[in-house]
């Protein structure tokens, strides 16, 4: 008797996360509030993260979650910023959400975040370098003093830009991220 009774109640448990899953049709939207902050400096395709949801999560009218639920997520593109080009990118989604004490699988649209671009901050040391240069060795060896300036004013900025030059993707924490389920 057992046997059976354990059987059905695997049963039970079954159908019922079918249709937690089932309740989270493809189109839904959720917004999820971060645990800790993310850094493409620091994180790694395929690593899981933690959230809660930001507000309730509803279905046809009906509250199926509510504000504070867990969620978890993945990390599914990170790559860290170069020194003088290319800042760096994230990539994270949704991969499961608790309903009703069970956490459920989701997939869900992409939520993408990219470093400030390297070319201002770039342009403005190494032409500020340059500039000071010129200044500098027109006052010392005039004309030709100045052109020397110049180069080695635009090496010292170029070496500053490349020294101090990351823009990493940072998604900070308690940030709160959008997110639409889709089919899976």
């Amino acid at each position: 008797m057992l046997g059976k009774s354990f059987r059905i109640a695997a049963l039970v448990l079954l159908m019922a996360a079918l249709a937690a899953a089932d309740a989270i049709p493809a189109g839904t939207r959720m917004t999820v509030r971060l645990g800790s902050g993310i850094s493409s400096g620091s994180a790694s395709s395929g690593q899981t993260f933690r959230a809660t949801l930001a507000q309730d999560l509803v279905v046809h009218g009906k509250t199926i979650a509510s504000a504070g639920a867990p969620v978890i997520g993945k990390i599914t593109y990170a790559k860290p910023s170069g020194r003088l080009h290319a800042p760096g990118q994230l990539t994270l989604r949704l991969s499961s959400v608790e309903v009703n004490g069970r956490m459920v699988p989701i997939s869900t649209t992409a939520y993408h975040a990219k470093g400030k671009s390297h070319t201002k901050s770039n342009v403005t040391k190494i032409g500020g370098g340059a500039a000071a240069g010129a200044l500098i060795g027109g006052l010392v060896g005039g004309g030709k003093g100045a052109l020397i300036g110049t180069a080695a004013g635009a090496g010292a900025g170029t070496g500053l830009a490349a020294a101090t030059g990351k823009e990493e993707a940072h998604i900070p924490a308690e940030a709160v991220l959008p997110f639409t389920t889709t089919g899976k």
